[in-house]
């Protein structure tokens, strides 16, 4: 559930993409984009990511991965955008190249806001080699495969994974239409007939009215995101 899609305000604003926009071209974009995806920053959700997740499987049916896309807030991708038309003797494609590569990077660092359990054991995740960042409908979107350490079996099991910022300065919600889910928000790859759900947070109501207080000058108690995470389940016979 999107508890709000408040922009910054003016303030916020200033100070929160004053400084990327003095860089300019695609480095000012990916220090305005690290900045969201950075786990020291403030909380109550400034703005949002539109999730839809591929759950990849091999030959045998083991779970090797989760395809990940993200989609940026069109705020956030309207001046991502911007900074990225400044960039000098190069198109936007290259400008979108090397900008996933500064997110990649980033995100490497902080688990890639994304904890699978299988059984509800916690499961080790590899690097992340195949990412892209595209624009598609004035929105930018973030591609990647997240891959486990070791490809775990299907059968028999629960799959759970949750991806969200620690921070809470972002809300990732899975793709919805009127506050539903949309079946292409979690997909199965392969033939296995299993059950498909995306669990809904459920905070408790005195953390929820707590985050909605933070202005984005103030620092959220740490792990704060997870309390308003959706979850992505997968339950095969």
């Amino acid at each position: 559930m999107r508890l709000t899609n408040k922009q910054p305000g003016e303030a916020d604003r200033k100070m929160r993409l004053t400084r990327p926009l003095r860089v300019g071209g695609w480095k000012g974009a990916a220090l305005l984009l690290l900045g969201m995806l950075s786990a020291n920053v403030s909380a109550h959700p400034h703005g949002w990511i539109d999730l839809s997740v591929r759950v990849m499987t091999d030959e045998q049916g083991r779970v090797e991965g989760l395809r990940q896309t993200w989609r940026m807030d069109p705020f956030y991708s309207l001046v991502v955008l911007e900074e990225l038309q400044q960039v000098e003797g190069d198109n936007l494609d290259a400008a979108l190249d090397q900008l996933g590569h500064e997110i990649r990077d980033n995100l490497a660092t902080q688990g890639y806001f994304t904890e699978v359990y299988l059984n509800d054991e916690l499961q080790g995740l590899g690097e992340v080699t195949d990412y892209t960042v595209m624009e598609r409908d004035g929105r930018v979107s973030f591609m990647f495969i997240l891959p486990l350490q070791t490809s775990q079996p299907l059968t028999g099991s629960v799959l759970r994974y949750q991806v969200f910022d620690p921070s809470y300065y972002l809300e990732v919600v899975h793709e919805a239409d009127q506050g539903e889910p949309l079946e292409s928000a979690l997909v199965l790859n392969g033939e296995q007939q299993c059950r498909l759900d995306i669990l809904p947070a459920d905070p408790d109501p005195e953390r929820v009215m707590k985050a909605a207080m933070l202005d984005a000058d103030e620092q959220a108690t740490p792990g704060l995101g997870r309390h308003f995470a959706e979850t992505g389940e997968v339950a095969c016979p």
